[in-house]
């Protein structure tokens, strides 16, 4: 897939659900907008400012469109996109209209992506995101991740099954590298970048090189059985990691 394609499915995406329903702005936040975008591997994931909530009606508008980009758009296959009424752009933690895993779901726009689109978001379409969303509040940041490290992903890791799967062992070590840092100086970064800090946290260097691999470059096929050990090891880490990361932070002055 080259930059054109992707340049091309984000246009006609703009376009299509501008037809569809009144929209204010549409933004990029994520790997595109940090700069790290890898063609063909990451997400494009997307928010969109509309006018009001989408009723039952424009819901089902915006699943054609999104069926048929994804029929007709290869680098479709990544893109996810958010419907933020502008009314509640305000509230980080009600849920909106998403297009997601190829279908309509609700979830909420997380602090982690506010803090994305304020700090860099792309503009495709409409005013920045400086001017539509608010500021977080002070420790808002801070208290999701702390949330999100306790009771989503530590939880997880009491699942071997889970990280059996490429996604689960690049994920995870990343969330967690990600959270740390931003736990202890209040900056964001890339996932690449957090590759590295994977490395200052203790992370296995083969599990690592893993990651980086399949991100970056073309991944070795392995068996069942180092898929096993692999697995193992990373949900070892990212346990370990976790407990160590929040006991640090509240521990904190």
């Amino acid at each position: 897939m080259t930059a054109t394609e992707t340049d091309q499915v984000l246009k006609r995406f703009v376009t299509e659900v501008r037809h569809s329903v009144p929209t204010v702005a549409v933004w990029a936040h994520g790997s595109l907008a940090l700069g790290d975008f890898q063609e063909g591997r990451s997400d494009l994931d997307l928010i969109a400012v509309v006018e009001s909530p989408p009723d039952a009606a424009r819901r089902e508008r915006l699943a054609e469109v999104h069926q048929r980009l994804l029929d007709e758009e290869p680098a479709a296959a990544q893109l996810h996109c958010s419907y933020m009424p502008g009314e509640s752009v305000a509230e980080a933690e009600a849920d909106h209209v998403t297009w997601a895993h190829a279908t309509i779901l609700e979830r909420p726009v997380t602090p982690v992506t506010r803090r994305e689109l304020l700090d860099g978001g792309l503009v495709l379409h409409g005013p920045p995101p400086a001017e539509l969303l608010p500021p977080l509040l002070p420790g808002q940041l801070e208290d999701y991740i702390r949330r999100n490290l306790k009771e989503y992903w530590l939880p997880a890791t009491a699942r071997p099954d889970l990280w059996l799967q490429d996604i689960w062992v690049d994920l995870g070590p990343l969330v967690l590298a990600r959270s740390a840092v931003t736990l202890r100086d209040g900056r964001m970064i890339t996932k690449g970048e957090a590759l590295t800090e994977l490395l200052d946290l203790g992370a296995p260097e083969d599990l690592v090189h893993d990651i980086r691999e399949r991100r970056y470059a073309v991944p070795v096929p392995i068996g069942d059985a180092e898929r096993v050990r692999r697995g193992e090891r990373a949900r070892a880490f990212v346990r370990d990691g976790i407990r160590s990361v929040l006991a640090t932070d509240e521990g904190s002055p």
